[in-house]
């Protein structure tokens, strides 16, 4: 039996070589192109030839996909005019050629502040691309386990995406810890406290909430099985189902808005020892949200 191969330890090319079919992926827009970024060389900031972006083509378990994996390695993931235009791009293609799925890697610390403006108008391209693909019937599927985690823009955009899977090492939220620190004190969140950071935005407190459909081991096999089983699932955009999610919005701020720490909330739903989960692994965690493995814990 092969070793895990760690997914967070991965560049973004690295893991869309091993998530897909080998010898299968086809780049767009490659380093050769040389397409990069028209403000960061202005300012006197180092840019990439892929602007931090990978994208292309390849099949997953012979079934043919679209992928994009963020470089983290390249200012943390953040997005910028370039970097957001490829993921449109991407998209877009999907609704033309109709892969089984759209996979996105995403590490990302959320906008460059080097390209604020730009890098916000692209999320928001990057939203209503992603949107339309799912109108469409094609799936996305997020993939986080990069060691920057999902933050900002990018954490809006994976919650709208059909399917997120996490590693317990992965992280996702609107506001990252430091933000939240810078803006309201220590008091309110202490970034320096990683057990606290992990519990409140890392994917096993993610999975327990419902934000996260699969949790796995930090293993690349675990997230490209993860991934296969989840190829042509797609959830339909209703107005339905936007009202639903807004109830069950409102719902969590009034069942846990009075919470100190993401332990309090997981006793609320009912795990007896909340102590436990962090020290648990992935295939543990499976089938928690049951009222009777909750239970259990």
């Amino acid at each position: 039996m092969n070793a895990p191969l760690s997914f967070a330890e991965l560049s973004a090319r690295q893991r869309v070589q091993h998530l897909l079919d080998a010898g299968t992926f086809t780049e767009i827009l490659g380093p050769a192109q040389r397409v990069v970024s028209p403000h960061l060389a202005l300012l006197g900031v180092p840019y990439a030839f892929d602007d931090g972006v990978v994208i292309g083509s390849g099949t997953l378990q012979g079934q043919p996909v679209l992928i994009a994996a963020q470089e983290g390695e390249f200012m943390g993931g953040g997005v910028g005019e370039v970097h957001g235009a490829k993921l449109v791009g991407l998209f877009r293609r999907a609704l033309q050629v109709r892969p089984a799925a759209v996979l996105v890697c995403a590490e990302s610390g959320g906008v460059r502040l080097h390209e604020a403006n730009a890098g916000l108008i692209a999320v928001s391209e990057v939203m209503r691309a992603l949107l339309d693909v799912r109108a469409a019937g094609i799936p996305v599927v997020m993939l986080i386990g990069g060691a920057n985690g999902c933050f900002g823009g990018m954490g809006l955009i994976a919650r709208c995406a059909d399917h997120v899977v996490m590693s317990d090492q992965a992280r996702m939220s609107m506001s990252g810890p430091e933000v939240i620190e810078s803006s309201h004190g220590v008091e309110e969140f202490d970034s320096r406290d990683r057990a606290l950071v992990w519990r409140t935005t890392g994917g096993k407190h993610r999975f327990l909430m419902g934000d996260c459909d699969r949790l796995v081991e930090d293993d690349v096999a675990a997230f490209r099985q993860a991934t296969a089983a989840l190829l042509g699932q797609s959830r339909a955009l209703t107005l339905q189902g936007l009202l639903a999610e807004h109830v069950v919005l409102t719902e969590r701020l009034a069942r846990f808005g009075d919470c100190g720490d993401a332990m309090d909330v997981w006793q609320r739903i009912g795990v007896a020892h909340p102590e436990q989960v962090t020290d648990m692994e992935a295939a543990q965690m499976q089938g928690l949200l049951s009222g009777q493995a909750l239970e259990s814990l």
